[in-house]
């Protein structure tokens, strides 16, 4: 058995930099900055290096997504934050972001019968309707998150927290095929 390597495509994170924001303001000062609040109630800032993508809110509350590593996040939250105070607005000065969600891929390198799998797993955590989504949604209790199967033997994992949670659920998801032999 090989071990799966666990891509990270997305780490969505969010933070605290203030008690409220001037999104007007802040929407006439930074540039690829967009806020039209009968669309959306927070302002969207993009950035290129690393891509990350922001929703500001009046709330001085942000969502960080678009990264790759949680490490990146810690760099491109850290670099708004920065951005913001040389415009004299004012952001805490070290901004802790949490972690709300993580989701990677990986391929287990065979092709799947969904269909066996799925009866193999019993229908608990469970959910396989190949008529409305080509995969198979397996729930995972620990940790906490969600694996989407598919017959060509890739993964999707959503709801980590860490990328532990997502190697976890990978392995979780490989040992249970094995062991019902069809991997």
């Amino acid at each position: 058995m090989t071990k799966s390597t666990i891509k990270v495509e997305n780490v969505v994170a969010n933070a605290r930099f203030a008690d409220k924001f001037d999104l007007p303001l802040i929407e006439s000062k930074l540039d690829n900055a967009v806020y039209d609040k009968n669309k959306f109630p927070g302002l969207v800032y993009h950035l290129n290096q690393p891509k990350a993508a922001f929703l500001i809110f009046g709330t001085g509350k942000i969502v960080c997504t678009g990264v790759k590593s949680v490490d990146d996040v810690k760099i491109v939250i850290n670099n708004v934050a920065e951005e913001l105070r040389s415009m004299g607005i004012a952001v805490e000065k070290n901004p802790e972001f949490i972690i709300q969600n993580i989701v990677a891929s990986a391929d287990l390198g065979s092709e799947l019968n969904l269909n066996a799998i799925a009866i193999g797993l019993g229908l608990e955590n469970i959910e396989y309707e190949p008529e409305q989504f080509p995969g198979l949604v397996y729930r995972v209790e620990k940790p906490k998150i969600v694996v989407l199967i598919f017959g060509s033997g890739k993964l999707v994992v959503t709801g980590g927290k860490t990328l532990s949670d997502c190697e976890k659920g990978v392995e979780i998801v490989r040992r249970q095929i094995e062991g019902l032999g069809l991997l």
